[in-house]
């Protein structure tokens, strides 16, 4: 992010489930769950090299009949960007998470969690596909978590600009937590651009998982960038 220049996202995701899987990867129903989150991420470039990032949610939810809700995790961190040429870019990233009152991971139960310490490499590169802009991102994090388990996560992007003003995205968000629950969630989306804003619409849903809910649910965002 350019020093002095800023992005938001606001996002409003909702995850409903009715099965999870087994410690064996199983799928199986289960007690009905649903939630949904209203998220506003922020960025801000402080130099040509390092980036301000944080994010604030509010969830509300209900596990087998059971309603809770409240304030979401509180992330806060800066990124650096320690690589960079015409097509290919490297960042590290640190940051602090300190836990909300709603779900703080998918296997625990809401309210679990405390303060937790988040090291995350990015690595990203830009191609085209059939003349037109594409990309692609590889995201490997490491989290050392207050009352919950570590947790090592994998998150993947892959986005193409059929015109200048649409962007589609395939993303993957994968993780396994040193207790022994894993997941595989794919996310497919739409992003439309005006002028400065941006409106994403797009559907989340568990690919794979172990001793964990298997979710589905729509996700919308509003970009702006300042």
């Amino acid at each position: 992010m350019p020093p002095g220049r800023s992005q938001a996202i606001l996002k409003v995701e909702q995850a409903r489930s009715d099965e999870a899987y087994d410690i064996h990867g199983d799928r199986h129903p289960a007690a009905e769950r649903e939630e949904t989150m209203l998220s506003l991420y922020v960025e801000r470039g402080l130099t040509q090299r390092v980036t301000l990032q944080g994010k604030a949610a509010w969830i509300d939810g209900e596990d087998d009949g059971r309603g809770y809700g409240g304030r979401g995790p509180l992330e806060l961190g800066l990124r650096y960007l320690a690589y960079q040429d015409a097509r290919t870019a490297v960042s590290v990233y640190v940051g602090v998470i300190d836990a909300g009152r709603g779900r703080n991971a998918g296997y625990a139960d809401p309210g679990v969690g405390g303060t937790d310490v988040e090291a995350r490499v990015l690595a990203g590169r830009s191609f085209r596909v059939l003349q037109r802009p594409a990309f692609a991102e590889a995201q490997v994090a490491r989290l050392a978590r207050a009352d919950l388990s570590a947790e090592t996560r994998l998150d993947l992007t892959l986005g193409v600009e059929p015109t200048p003003d649409w962007l589609l995205m395939v993303q993957s968000y994968a993780g396994e937590a040193d207790v022994g629950s894993r997941w595989v969630k794919l996310e497919t989306s739409a992003v439309r651009r005006f002028g400065a804003w941006r409106i994403q619409a797009g559907w989340r849903f568990s690919l794979a998982g172990r001793a964990g809910p298997a979710e589905q649910g729509p996700a919308l965002g509003l970009w702006r960038a300042f």
